[in-house]
């Protein structure tokens, strides 16, 4: 078995979705292993252009199984949201699993960080 893994060396828009996206069409598995929703990957493909901010690349191949890892803050209303979002372009259901160690992100979350930045 090879793996690969695509990690990027600074914040940023790195390419690191462009280059996961391409290793899909010969990966059986892609995992998300870190961040958050404010992340995103613009990927273009024969879907169409598509902005992802917590699905894993791999999520436009029907070979592939997306993981959502443990070190993502995961915010559930947006992962299905952005589900949706892709569903209704006519993109096949993706296989998502989801670690059952990811953080959960909460309304009261977003409230702290909001309140915080004021302050």
């Amino acid at each position: 078995m090879m793996v690969k893994a695509v990690v990027g060396a600074n914040w940023g828009d790195e390419g690191k979705g462009k280059i996961t996206d391409m290793l899909s069409r010969e990966t059986d598995i892609i995992v998300r292993f870190q961040g958050g929703a404010n992340a995103g990957h613009t990927i273009v493909n024969d879907y169409g252009k598509f902005a992802l901010h917590t699905l894993p690349s791999g999520v436009f191949y029907d070979h592939t199984t997306s993981i959502i890892g443990n070190g993502v803050a995961l915010n559930i209303p947006i992962l299905f949201q952005e589900i949706q979002e892709i569903v209704d372009r006519k993109v096949p259901m993706p296989k998502i699993l989801v670690s059952d160690r990811a953080q959960i992100v909460m309304p009261y979350h977003i409230l702290f960080d909001a309140y915080e930045e004021e302050r």
